[in-house]
């Protein structure tokens, strides 16, 4: 039987068999960017704001250092980017589609949970009294003291919208299984004491949590929603990335889940009556092996130990 080289699965060969079985994945995913477009389109809940609360929300209105536009370039284009340079490295279609998957799922998945939290919680921005009162003059209702805002309705709108950072969830969602991605493709945890492998992980967290500051920077945010922000987008890219990945600690967290189920399934499909060996590539630390009486997996090792099965053979 001709030897099987790993790392040969490209988007030609196998791409529309990967995207079929993932076909409802895909179409979930469609799901979650309108359920995205409709929370960011619906008003949120307008919390009491009293005259005394005014004092922590008179802060200047200032543009923005990270514009909304950057965040999805930031977010999702530069991991994106990243995991193609690397397929076209390895050819492998299997790491490609499922590292792009589980990219914008950890993003749109991260996306719904901060907008339904933002609608719901309205929290007033740090802002929110020039937002509320362009003039500078306040206006409160006689009895509740709850401002009567006199500003342009989709200022005041955005101005509900402090808890918790969109900017920062987005940015450490995916960024943040960017760093995975990567930790997992170097071997960060390979227990070598490369520490300098780690510079290379921590860059994207660090441009997430630079994303983070500028929002408290610009008095868009308080300290609180930045923390909140920043604990979604790296717990939905943990489970994200653990939902197609093994962890990056794993002596298998170089390749996606599916690619070595791939291998298990090719392995059981060979012939009885040949002995097949399947190339690895020296980097992936593994060789299989496969005998021909009975069919079965000989434990990976650094040393082969062949006696048992020349005993057997003499018999």
């Amino acid at each position: 039987m001709p030897e099987i080289v790993l790392g040969s699965h490209t988007v030609r060969s196998h791409g529309r068999k990967v995207a079929r079985i993932h076909m409802y994945d895909w179409l979930i995913l469609i799901l979650l960017g309108i359920i995205e477009i409709i929370l960011n389109i619906i008003e949120p809940f307008h919390r009491f704001v009293g005259q005394d609360m005014m004092t922590d929300l008179k802060y200047p209105m200032k543009a923005n250092t990270v514009p909304f536009w950057a965040v999805p370039l930031i977010g999702i284009l530069l991991p994106f980017i990243i995991i193609c340079a690397y397929y076209f490295f390895r050819k492998d279609v299997y790491d490609l589609h499922h590292a792009i998957l589980g990219l914008l799922y950890s993003v749109l998945v991260t996306g719904v949970i901060t907008d339904a939290i933002k609608d719901a919680v309205g929290r007033p921005r740090p802002d929110f009294f020039w937002r509320c009162f362009p003039n500078g003059t306040g206006i409160f209702d006689h009895v509740t003291k709850n401002v009567l805002c006199t500003g342009d309705k989709t200022v005041i709108k955005e101005g509900h919208k402090s808890f918790p950072s969109g900017h920062t969830s987005w940015s450490f969602a995916g960024l943040g299984f960017l760093a995975l991605y990567l930790s997992g493709k170097i071997q960060v945890f390979d227990r070598k004491g490369h520490v300098a492998k780690l510079c290379l992980i921590f860059l994207p967290l660090l441009v997430a949590s630079l994303v983070a500051v500028s929002r408290v920077d610009d008095y868009w945010h308080h300290w609180q929603d930045v923390f909140g922000g920043a604990l979604i987008g790296i717990t939905v890219a943990t489970f994200c990335y653990l939902q197609f990945f093994p962890p990056p600690y794993d002596v298998d967290g170089w390749g996606p889940h599916a690619y070595f189920q791939m291998l298990s399934e090719s392995r059981n499909g060979v012939p009885t009556n040949t002995t097949s060996r399947l190339n690895v590539q020296a980097s992936e630390l593994e060789t299989v092996y496969i005998d021909s009486q009975p069919c079965r997996e000989i434990p990976r090792s650094t040393t082969w130990d062949t006696s048992p099965m020349e005993d057997e053979r003499r018999r």
